[in-house]
């Protein structure tokens, strides 16, 4: 009785194909990447614009007042855009902090130092803005929580936007 060749199942196709493009990128890492100029890397820094942490305080600023001011458009009280416009303070004034303690010419020393200094007012900015999440309820009476919310939500996502724009500025 002799046993005939069987085809590969397609699921056999799919994982040697796989197989093979992995060898192919492992032999492309392990290719000695080319040391660039100065002048190479200054172009290529010069190619991806940064954007300024002020500048992205001010836009959180900017949204957050536009939030406070819909919050108490829809909800018709005072309280709700004093709540919204509180949870904008929980993003703006740290991130402020933040800003001001990254862009000081200490954490421009070394490269050691300047990580060091992000770790130090990263931990700086998320206890401030549990502080201010924490005494929300003693300062806005009565606190609308989903205004509160709403405006941290937006405020926050405007780090995203910043990556964005600076994408596109390329």
């Amino acid at each position: 009785m002799g046993f005939a060749k069987r085809e590969p199942s397609i699921v056999q196709m799919i994982h040697r194909e796989r197989m093979d493009r992995w060898a192919e990128e492992d032999a492309a890492a392990e290719r000695p990447v080319p040391r660039l100029t100065r002048e190479q890397v200054q172009a290529l820094s010069g190619r991806f614009g940064s954007v300024s942490p002020w500048r992205v305080v001010a836009a959180q600023a900017a949204v957050g007042v536009v939030a406070a001011l819909l919050a108490g458009l829809l909800t018709a009280t005072w309280e709700g855009a004093w709540s919204a416009l509180f949870g904008a303070a929980a993003v703006v004034v740290p991130g402020a902090l933040m800003a001001r303690g990254t862009t000081s010419r200490l954490s421009r020393m070394s490269p050691a130092v300047s990580a060091v200094s992000v770790m130090l007012w990263e931990s700086v900015k998320v206890m401030a803005s549990v502080a201010i999440l924490v005494s929300a309820p003693r300062w806005v009476q009565p606190l609308h929580w989903p205004a509160l919310l709403a405006s941290l939500t937006v405020c926050l996502s405007v780090y995203a936007f910043a990556l964005v724009w600076r994408g596109r500025q390329v």
